[in-house]
C-alpha cells in the first residue's frame, strides 16, 4: 500500500494491546455510523507479535491482590472468551499454590473472586492442600503449601497464534497495518499540546489521535513526546517522596523443558491448569543435591504443544543499570545480554522437581535456545493507562500485558468519549494522590 499521510487514529504497536484497540476501536466505529476501520492506522517497527506479545508465555489469570487488577482481568477473560479458536486459547485454569506468609492474601483473592462471581475454588492447610494436589496430580511432592486456589477461569494461549487472530479481526473491520515503519517523533498543534503528526521513518502522518501501545518500547516514545522521566509519589504516610524514576526495567526468566507435553497430563488423563507455585521452602538441587535458595521462591509452569515441551518461568530480577543506558533492541531472544542462562536453568528445573517427581532428573532436556527478555517497569509496578498530551492514549502495561486483551477494548471505549471506570485506578495521577495498590507478600513484582 502507499504511504498514509494521513489517518485520524494512529495506534503504535502491532502487539496484544494495539490490535486489540484498533479491532474495538473499528466495531465501535462502524456500529456508531461515523466512520469505518479504514480511518485506523497501526504502525510498527518491526512486524506483527514482532515483541513481547510474541514471546509471552500466553498466561491467563484473574490471580491478583489488587481489586482493581482483579475486575480488570476479569473483563479480559471476558473477552479472551468469546472466541478461543480464533485467540488460540485454551481454558485449562489457574491454580495459585502458596506458603503460609501468603495464605492471608490468597484467601482475600478468594472472597472478592467470589464477590465478583469468578469461578474458583480455596483448599487450606498442607495436609488438605496436599491431599487436592495429589488429587490431581499423583507425584505432587512440594512441601510449605498451606493454600491452593484454584481458578476454574483463565488458562494460556499460544503467543504469536493469539496476535494473528487479533490482526485478523482488526483487518476484518478494515483497519490497516504497516510493519517495517518506526516512530521517531511527534508534530504539535501550534495552540496546544496535542499531537498532529506521528513523524516516522518514511514520512509524517496527520491525525487525530494516538494510541502508544509498545511494551518494552514505552520508555522510548514516552520520552519523544517530552513526558516527565520523574514522579513525586505520596506515601502511606502522607510524605511526598521526589525524583523517582518514571520506569524502571526488569529481565523476565523463562524456559522449555524438552519433555513430551502429555508428561503433565493429570491423572485422570485431562490437561492440567497452569501451576504457579510460591513458597519459603529451601529450594535444593535436582543435579546435585546442593542449595539453591532458602529465600522465597516462584515458579510457574504449563504443557504446551506450540512450546513442544513444558514451559515456564521464575520471578524476574531487577536491572540495576539507569533506564537510560538499557538497550531494549535488539530484544528477546536476539538480545546477547538479557536472555536466560544456566542459572535459570538449573534454578528452574530443580523447582519443577521439588513440586513433581515426575521431572526430577530432566534437566538435560532443558532447551539450549535463548529466551527472556525485558519488561518496563512503572514505579510502583502496575499499569498506567491515560491521555497526555490532550489526544495520545497510552497503554503502559507494566509487563502485565498479554492475558490483558480486554485493556484494548476499554480504552477504545474511552476514545468513543466514554470514561471506563475499570480504567480509573491506573490513573498517573495516582501516584501524586497516592492512590497506590495494596502490595502482595508474593516474591513476584506483579502479583
Amino acid at each position: 500500500m502507499a504511504f498514509p499521510t494521513h489517518a485520524r487514529h494512529v495506534v503504535i504497536g502491532a502487539g496484544v494491546h494495539g490490535l486489540s484497540t484498533a479491532w474495538r476501536l473499528a466495531e465501535r466505529l462502524k456500529r456508531s455510523g461515523r466512520a469505518n476501520g479504514t480511518d485506523i492506522l497501526v504502525l510498527d517497527k518491526t512486524a506483527i507479535a514482532a515483541g513481547a506479545s510474541g514471546i509471552a508465555c500466553g498466561v491467563v489469570r484473574n490471580n491478583y491482590f489488587q481489586p482493581a487488577m482483579r475486575e480488570l482481568m476479569a473483563h479480559s477473560v471476558d473477552v479472551w472468551e468469546t472466541d478461543p479458536k480464533g485467540f488460540s486459547y485454551h481454558p485449562v485454569g489457574y491454580m495459585q499454590i502458596s506458603h503460609e506468609a501468603m495464605r492471608e492474601d490468597v484467601a482475600s483473592i478468594y472472597e472478592q473472586q467470589r464477590e465478583i462471581g469468578y469461578d474458583s475454588d480455596f483448599i487450606e492447610g498442607e495436609k488438605d492442600c496436599t491431599a487436592y494436589m495429589k488429587g490431581l496430580l499423583s507425584d505432587w511432592r512440594a512441601e510449605g503449601i498451606t493454600s491452593v486456589l484454584h481458578e476454574k477461569r483463565g488458562g494460556y494461549a499460544n503467543n504469536t497464534a493469539a496476535v494473528y487472530g487479533l490482526a485478523d479481526k482488526a483487518e476484518a473491520h478494515g483497519v490497516r497495518i504497516m510493519t517495517g515503519v518506526e516512530v521517531t517523533g511527534f508534530e504539535r498543534g501550534s495552540n496546544s499540546d496535542a499531537v498532529t503528526g506521528v513523524v516516522t521513518d518514511r514520512g509524517t502522518i496527520r491525525c487525530e489521535q494516538v494510541v502508544v501501545a509498545v511494551g518494552p518500547w514505552v520508555k522510548t516514545i514516552w520520552d519523544m513526546l517530552g513526558l516527565p522521566r520523574e514522579v513525586s509519589i505520596k506515601g502511606a504516610d502522607g510524605r511526598m517522596h521526589d525524583g523517582i524514576p518514571t520506569w524502571r526495567y526488569w529481565c523476565l526468566e523463562e524456559g522449555v523443558i524438552g519433555v513430551d507435553p502429555d508428561l503433565q497430563r493429570l491423572n485422570d488423563g485431562g490437561m492440567p491448569p497452569v501451576i504457579h507455585v510460591d513458597t519459603d521452602a529451601p529450594l535444593h538441587s535436582d543435579v546435585d543435591g546442593s542449595l539453591i535458595t532458602e529465600e522465597a521462591w516462584g515458579i510457574y509452569y504449563k504443557p504446551d504443544f506450540h512450546f513442544g515441551g513444558v514451559q515456564g518461568g521464575a520471578m524476574p530480577y531487577e536491572v540495576k543499570t539507569p533506564a537510560d543506558q538499557v538497550a531494549i533492541d535488539p530484544y528477546g531472544p536476539e538480545s546477547p545480554e538479557f536472555i536466560v542462562g544456566d542459572d535459570f536453568a538449573h534454578m528452574w528445573c530443580s523447582a519443577l522437581a521439588f513440586c513433581q517427581e515426575r521431572f526430577s532428573g530432566q534437566i538435560g532436556k532443558f532447551r539450549k535456545e535463548p529466551s527472556g527478555g525485558l519488561g518496563c517497569f512503572t514505579p510502583d509496578s502496575f499499569p498506567v493507562f491515560d491521555t497526555f498530551c490532550e489526544n495520545v492514549h497510552v497503554i503502559a502495561d507494566s509487563n502485565h500485558g498479554f492475558k490483558m486483551i480486554g485493556v484494548g477494548h476499554l480504552v477504545a471505549d474511552e476514545m468513543m468519549g466514554e470514561k471506563q471506570a475499570l480504567l480509573e485506578p491506573f490513573r498517573f495521577s495516582r501516584y501524586a494522590e497516592g492512590k497506590l495498590h495494596p502490595l502482595s507478600n508474593s516474591p513476584f513484582p506483579w502479583s
